[in-house]
């Protein structure tokens, strides 16, 4: 597991030096999507990918408004290079592959858990951007108060 969380961990920050973050980000943006990964493969065990991929997201995009309130810029920087690792890729691929060697049936099998599986993710974004902007500026405003 622990070489699946590291792969993650470059993936995600690979995956960010393409989508253009800025370096400074770079070990945030690897940290979420290690996270991300980590709880994932902790849950699939005993849960199923979608249920596993949905914790995952949401602990994903918590991390990714942490970050976007602590570093002041915006949370997409944090959260389409976090949720990477999360994405259903490999079952789009066997899907489109089942279909071209007209095996239907394998193909209906992986293509709808690999939607069952990016419905998760969208549930844990949206689940979690339903908490007011103020649940995170919390801790911070603390620790501005403390230095007055």
């Amino acid at each position: 597991m622990t070489g699946q969380v590291l792969a993650a961990i470059i993936g995600t920050v690979a995956f960010s030096v393409l989508y253009s973050v800025p370096r400074a980000y770079y070990p945030h943006c690897g940290f979420i999507g290690g996270a991300g990964w980590l709880v994932y493969c902790l849950l699939i065990p005993h849960t199923t990918a979608p249920e596993a991929t949905f914790f995952a997201a949401i602990l994903v995009v918590l991390l990714s408004r942490m970050s976007a309130v602590w570093e002041r810029c915006p949370v997409t920087i944090f959260l389409i290079s976090g949720i990477f690792p999360l994405v259903p890729g490999g079952g789009v691929y066997w899907t489109a592959y089942y279909i071209v060697t007209n095996q239907m049936e394998l193909a209906a099998r992986t293509g709808f858990m690999a939607v069952k599986v990016a419905v998760a993710i969208v549930l844990g974004i949206v689940l979690v951007f339903q908490l007011p902007q103020k649940v995170f500026h919390m801790g911070k405003t603390r620790n501005k108060e403390r230095k007055l």
